[in-house]
């Protein structure tokens, strides 16, 4: 797999094809950073921090890239739509320009009602300075990343399937045809297309390359790495879990009472006692008190532990980058033999 074949290897200037996923709680500078300089691509869960968690964040990745203030900083910060909806505009395009001022090589958007006018943000700030931000957008229907494609000048379309982790649309499709939807619909020289939702070993990825998706981006199980933020009961959790514990509620949103997500979308977390008392018709404010009791003492029977479908699959802890790498070598093994 050369980069001569491969429009994300020469778009991110990586080796590898495998990115982790801009998960809040799980991946900070730490995993970011290893997963870069594995020869992949690491991003920041910066969706929910405040100004000066993300300046620390960012600091910390240059610090440990040995990046100068000049160079680009080769890691890419998320940020979740609704979210920055929900600031004053201002604010929302001050931690936008915190990652742009600190030449983040790309940023990442998902779930809001008008993701092109933060797309529109960040063009406007290269055209002002003459740089060039990669773009990313999640997106889980067809239709949207046509729009994407067409109207919103995106870099990356990262399709996220049914069966991801977190949170995403109950009505995605499964990964395999929304991917195979939406290459067969974009044009070659579209926007790079991933796939994301259930990938957690080198055969899954190899599969989504076959269907001409140019990449992948990995959350829960990149979750397992020494380097997550997940606590180390959240991780035994998911070690222990079969696949079928990874189910889709609006339990999770309802109890964690975070913020008004898009019409539609929902969390894929494991089952536990709190998913079982929500489908019991249990008052949702007794559930948001157990909840806030649990969080402190890590109680995995309480707490929203996000999770794909493919968590049945993990049953180990493994360094970001050695991760990486063993699961390309999976891949190419496995497109060696097809």
């Amino acid at each position: 797999m050369s980069s001569e074949k491969n429009r994300l290897l020469d778009l991110l200037g990586i080796s590898i094809p495998i990115l982790c996923a801009p998960m809040v709680g799980a991946a900070g500078s730490s995993l970011a950073t290893q997963v870069t300089l594995s020869g992949g691509f690491g991003l920041l869960g910066s969706a929910i921090h405040t100004p000066e968690r993300l300046e620390r964040e960012l600091e910390e990745v240059r610090q440990i890239l040995g990046t100068d203030r000049d160079s680009p900083l080769r890691v890419g910060a998320g940020y979740i739509g609704c979210w920055l909806d929900g600031l004053a505009e201002e604010d929302a395009k001050k931690l936008i320009k915190i990652a742009l001022d600190n030449r983040a090589l790309a940023v990442w958007f998902s779930f809001g009602n008008d993701l092109q006018k933060w797309v529109q943000f960040v063009r406007d700030y290269d055209s002002s300075t003459g740089r060039k931000t990669i773009i990313f957008v999640q997106l889980s229907f067809l239709e949207d990343a046509l729009v994407a494609a067409k109207d919103w000048n995106v870099d990356v379309i990262v399709a996220q399937g049914v069966e991801a982790g977190g949170h995403g649309y109950g009505a995605a499709p499964p990964l395999r045809s929304l991917v195979s939807s939406i290459v067969s619909a974009l044009p070659e020289d579209g926007p790079v297309i991933l796939g994301a939702g259930g990938l957690v070993t080198g055969g899954h990825i190899a599969e989504i390359i076959k269907l001409g998706a140019s990449g992948v981006v990995l959350g829960t199980r990149f979750c397992l790495t020494p380097e997550s933020m997940y606590p180390d009961p959240y991780k035994q959790a998911l070690i222990s879990a079969e696949s079928s514990a990874s189910v889709r509620s609006e339990a999770f949103d309802q109890t964690g009472n975070w913020m008004q997500w898009p019409r539609g979308v929902d969390g894929r977390a494991l089952r536990n006692a709190t998913v079982d008392d929500f489908e019991r018709g249990e008052d949702v404010q007794v559930l948001r008190s157990k909840y806030k009791e649990a969080l402190p003492v890590h109680n995995v029977d309480r707490v929203i532990i996000w999770a794909g479908a493919g968590v049945g699959v993990m049953k180990s802890v493994k360094a970001a980058k050695e991760l990486v790498q063993d699961l390309y070598q999976e891949c190419l093994a496995s497109l060696a033999k097809s």
